[in-house]
């Protein structure tokens, strides 16, 4: 199976349909799939074509695209919006909308949805698993997936490069190293794995619906904060940087993506741009970054990743191991995930890797406190 085939065999399966999605894997070519699409139809266009993304840089890549494939004229009359914009569009404006990334859908997008009467396309790189969400549900509703070849397909396929996922299992500190600030009170100080069970039985505890979701994303805050990962991952990144194979980093924070690594890339810093060039290049080896670079930016020869955090987001961590799937189809990249044992975290990491081949992950207990 060549990425031709599955790209033909993908526009076979949605063509005739109003509605339809496609789960492609990273690298398989979801952008190019969508411009088929629009040439399919574009002779009986009366209107325009929406394509919305998460982000305003998706929109480059369609660009970046169209003129690599020379189908620029496709996009001549196309408009682009983000999906927290999309209510600003008229749906009686459009012949075409493509939902780059469709897992993105939420309740408030049916308003323009259910009003609209063309085409719509979905695509997406990780389909929701929880039929019971109202992100699964709206998929099934307005893009259902009527055509599916994802990573593990495609590394078996030889379109994307072999690979080895490391989780590493570590514990929660015990030392009294996480500051507590108190409005009006003065600061005291716990241990990680104390400060956890805290916010765990705050969240267990919760009287309301919204209660319960503000105590879930400041347990999540608290772990993304805590010192012991960042500790082992500065040992863990002089280990990789031995065996001289180009590593990206994904921090939690920019603080903390500036201080793990000597070049990094996000918003704050006015080196990212030179910085990623130079990692490209290969000129240096290691480059920390935030959430910029988990989609829309190849980097080749990209060797081993660092995951500090999985954000209690599949979707997020799948993106960030996309990264890794670029090289020959020969070659083999190992992706290290960082988890705290006993945690939501481990929910959390088992939940991003449901749908890769359980062979290629290996689950390392480290079983000690890095204090």
């Amino acid at each position: 199976m060549t990425k031709d085939q599955v790209q033909e065999d993908a526009l076979g399966a949605i063509l005739g349909h109003r509605c339809s999605g496609v789960a492609l894997g990273t690298g398989v070519g979801k952008t190019r799939l969508g411009l088929m699409y629009i040439e399919k139809h574009f002779s009986s266009l009366k209107k325009k074509v929406l394509i919305v993304a998460p982000k305003r840089s998706v929109f480059e890549e369609w660009k970046n695209q169209a003129e690599q494939y020379k189908l620029d004229k496709l996009l001549c009359n196309a408009d682009y919006s983000t999906y927290i914009s999309i209510s600003k569009h008229d749906p009686r404006d459009y012949d075409i909308v493509i939902l780059d990334e469709c897992h993105s859908l939420l309740k408030s997008h049916e308003a323009f949805l259910s009003n609209y009467n063309g085409l719509i396309l979905g695509l997406t790189g990780t389909p929701p698993v929880r039929h019971y969400t109202d992100k699964a549900k709206l998929v099934a509703k307005y893009c259902p997936i009527r055509y599916t070849y994802l990573v593990d397909e495609a590394v078996s396929d030889d379109l994307l490069n072999d690979y080895k996922i490391i989780v590493h299992t570590l514990k929660l500190g015990t030392a009294k190293n996480v500051e507590v600030q108190l409005k009006n009170k003065p600061s005291f100080w716990t241990s990680e794995k104390d400060n956890y069970a805290y916010w765990t039985n705050r969240l267990y505890n919760s009287f309301s619906p919204k209660e319960k979701q503000m105590n879930s994303i400041m347990r999540m805050k608290a772990l993304m904060t805590y010192r012991s990962k960042e500790l082992y991952a500065e040992k863990l990144i002089k280990h990789i940087s031995s065996s001289g194979d180009k590593l990206i980093i994904f921090a939690n924070t920019q603080e903390q993506a500036d201080k793990l690594c000597s070049h990094s890339y996000h918003s704050k810093n006015d080196s990212s741009e030179e910085n990623l060039e130079l990692f490209k290049t290969g000129q240096i080896k290691e480059l920390s970054c935030v959430l910029q670079l988990s989609e829309g930016i190849n980097i080749p020869n990209l060797r081993q990743g660092l995951i500090l955090h999985s954000y209690g987001n599949e979707r997020k961590s799948s993106q960030r191991i996309g990264r890794l799937l670029r090289l020959n189809p020969d070659d083999q990249a190992v992706i290290h995930i960082l988890c705290y044992a006993g945690t939501v975290d481990e929910q959390w990491i088992t939940e991003a890797l449901a749908g890769l081949d359980n062979d290629k992950i290996i689950w390392k207990d480290f079983n000690i406190s890095l204090y």
